[in-house]
């Protein structure tokens, strides 16, 4: 007979290196003895504008079948002392938290599903966990101030109900040996990897602006990661991959790239450490400001918000400064402060026709005052009203992307889009 456990974990790694994946890597290897992972390990991305996460904001999930019920306890205490082995507890910001969930029942399926969502797509506090975890009698343990409890308890919420979208991640892991020196990866086999995979692969390579863009540059022990929709396909890439040599490797299901923490709603209901898909249509056109930034304004019923590409958007900036008054769009990403970091905008309509000036003589006829028509400065003649001509506009209706070298976790890439959602 076996004995279900989920484990979950959060909040163990800081800015300055680890990474609770390379705990979970870990720990897989440490628990064999135990019993065997079901299904994959679960690598979650928490809300990306939480003030106090680390890097990513990833929480991991293990779901295990015990060989023996008096292994439980053996488990707990192995996973405990990882974590007190491993996390990174001298970082005020490293608070890490371990939920283990050894039964269930619907009502408990039904509370840790909307608990799960809200820790992807809204703020949550530290006391909501904890509530969760004493209704239901779940076991944990939370270090410092157990911040990490809510990652934790999230991430073993959607082993237990499960991603209704999900995509792939292999990771490789470098030796402890060469943490924190540059990693020695062979560009030319990540290129055809990239050429022999896409798009089944993808965010392996931005052509766009010339970089490898799968490998991180801080001093943690990853050494890339291949996202894809199966394991098949990133195991063909990795394959084809040359590198330093890889401690271990871990395929994790995760919900990166599919939009979870997108909220589809109106202007007016924003708050900020959000994340949104609004529509609207531009009531300002678009500013550059400095540091290569470029905002527009999008109104919708008498409420309006400002949008920035940033200048790490690279080439995506070009979209937004050839918006104009009138363009009706889709915009999607994060507000913080009142200002949406845009990551997509789907550009629904544009203005096609414009009004102007006459033209006499050759050249625009200049007003003569309000309510007093338009006078040519050369013959004198005047028109009472200005014409409506056609406008070129060099850009088309459709979705637009930030480039992968911009792309957040969480962000869901055009080329995982059937048809181009409407």
């Amino acid at each position: 007979m076996n004995y279900p456990m989920i484990i979950g974990i959060d909040d163990t790694d800081s800015k300055e290196g680890m990474c609770t994946t390379y705990l979970a890597a870990v720990l897989i290897e440490r628990l064999k003895i135990y019993g065997t992972i079901r299904d994959y390990p679960l690598l979650i991305r928490l809300n990306p504008n939480i003030k106090y996460k680390t890097r990513g904001n990833a929480a991991i999930a293990l779901s295990l079948e015990l060989n023996r019920i008096k292994d439980v306890q053996n488990v707990k205490q192995t996973v405990i002392a990882a974590v007190e082995e491993m996390a990174v507890f001298s970082d005020e910001n490293t608070n890490p938290g371990i939920v283990f969930i050894e039964r269930e029942c619907n009502e408990m399926k039904s509370d840790l599903a909307l608990f799960s969502l809200r820790a992807v797509r809204d703020v949550l506090k530290i006391s909501e966990a904890e509530n969760m975890l004493v209704k239901y009698g779940i076991s944990k343990r939370g270090f410092k101030n157990k911040r990490g409890l809510i990652g934790a308890l999230a991430a073993a919420g959607f082993a237990l109900t499960g991603l209704s979208d999900f995509t792939y991640e292999l990771i490789a892991y470098r030796e402890k040996k060469r943490w924190g020196i540059s990693r020695d990866i062979d560009r030319n086999s990540v290129l055809a990897a990239d050429s022999a995979t896409f798009p089944d692969t993808w965010d392996t390579v931005d052509h766009e602006n010339e970089r490898i863009v799968f490998a991180p540059h801080s001093p943690d022990p990853i050494l890339f990661g291949i996202r894809g929709n199966s394991e098949s396909a990133v195991r063909a890439a990795f394959s084809m991959i040359k590198s330093e040599p890889v401690e271990r490797y871990v395929i994790y299901k995760t919900n990166q790239n599919t939009d979870m923490h997108l909220i589809d709603t109106r202007i007016d209901e924003v708050a900020n450490d959000r994340s949104y898909i609004l529509k609207g249509k531009v009531s300002k056109d678009p500013i550059s400001i400095e540091g290569g930034h470029v905002i527009i304004k999008i109104s919708d019923n008498g409420a309006a918000i400002e949008c920035v590409a940033f200048e790490p958007t690279k080439g995506f900036r070009n979209v937004i400064r050839k918006l104009m008054i009138g363009d009706n769009v889709t915009v999607y990403g994060s507000v913080k402060d009142g200002t949406m970091n845009l990551e997509k905008i789907r550009i629904d309509s544009l203005i096609q026709k414009e009004l102007r000036n006459p033209i006499c003589c050759g050249k625009r006829m200049k007003s003569r005052g309000k309510g007093q028509g338009f006078g040519c400065p050369k013959c004198g003649a005047i028109r009472k009203e200005q014409e409506i001509e056609p406008l070129e506009r060099n850009i088309q209706t459709g979705f637009y992307e930030v480039p992968p070298c911009a792309r957040r976790h969480l962000a869901k890439p055009l080329v995982r889009f059937r048809c181009h959602e409407t």
